[in-house]
């Protein structure tokens, strides 16, 4: 198995992720757990796997000075399109976080790294990179496809014969994951290299609601809700994605 990047994928990734409820409520987690915890005053950004670009395209609003680095030209041409259409300055790299490890680069005080872990064929190896990549009073913003929420839905369908067989990867084409986290597993490989400050469920109840209800409910009400309960400790852990800001150990 090798990373999976989407050079082909990049514009149904782009709709499939950030065309509806879905991607909103990712987006609003997300901000919402960076809001709590970084400064006013600029920050130096990275943004590894930045795809198309949106949560760096909020962060360069807020004033911080970005760097985009997304090994598919697709994606990094659309982040490209997005920044000058919003007119705001960012750097742009394209190069896979293999090729940023081996670069020379001053440490950033928020290196995000979002959706990444789950495309690689080894996502434990890129935890001490994304370390050295980080300033020493910098953040990580970690967020990723939780195992335990693949393994609850299944079990809502009664898909029994995939959890016995422990079918959870995509493959071909598919947009699943080729390698939901066990976040236990991926917390005890941290634990060398960061500690973990905040934790969050991205999606913790909407991906179970019946299609009837999440047609009747407002995108309002979604993501008040969501915003609500992706800290309270029965529902955190469910979230399809999980977040975690982290600082490093030093």
């Amino acid at each position: 198995m090798s990373d999976r990047h989407f050079d082909e994928l990049a514009t149904r990734f782009a709709e499939k992720i950030y065309g509806g409820a879905k991607g909103a409520i990712r987006l609003a987690v997300l901000q919402a757990d960076l809001a709590e915890v970084l400064p006013s005053c600029p920050l130096r950004v990275l943004d590894v796997g930045a795809g198309l670009g949106h949560m760096s395209l909020w962060l360069a609003g807020q004033g911080h000075a970005v760097t985009l680095a997304e090994p598919a030209a697709p994606m990094l041409d659309g982040a490209r399109e997005r920044f000058a259409a919003a007119q705001l300055p960012a750097q742009f790299l394209q190069a896979s976080w293999q090729e940023l490890a081996t670069q020379a680069h001053e440490p950033y005080d928020l290196v995000l790294c979002h959706a990444v872990l789950e495309w690689l064929a080894e996502p434990a190896a890129i935890l001490a990179p994304l370390r050295q990549l980080t300033a020493e009073d910098g953040w990580l913003s970690l967020a990723f496809y939780n195992r335990d929420a693949l393994i609850y839905r299944n079990l809502l369908k009664g898909h029994f014969r995939k959890l016995r067989k422990e079918q959870f990867a995509g493959e071909g084409q598919s947009l699943t994951p080729q390698r939901p986290l066990d976040p236990r597993e991926l917390e005890a490989q941290l634990a060398p290299h960061w500690r973990i400050e905040a934790r969050s469920g991205v999606r913790v109840f909407h991906d179970y609601m019946p299609a009837e209800f999440q047609g009747k409910a407002t995108l309002e009400d979604l993501l008040e809700m969501e915003l609500t309960y992706r800290r309270h400790p029965a529902f955190a852990g469910l979230g399809r994605y999980l977040h975690w800001m982290c600082r490093p150990v030093v």
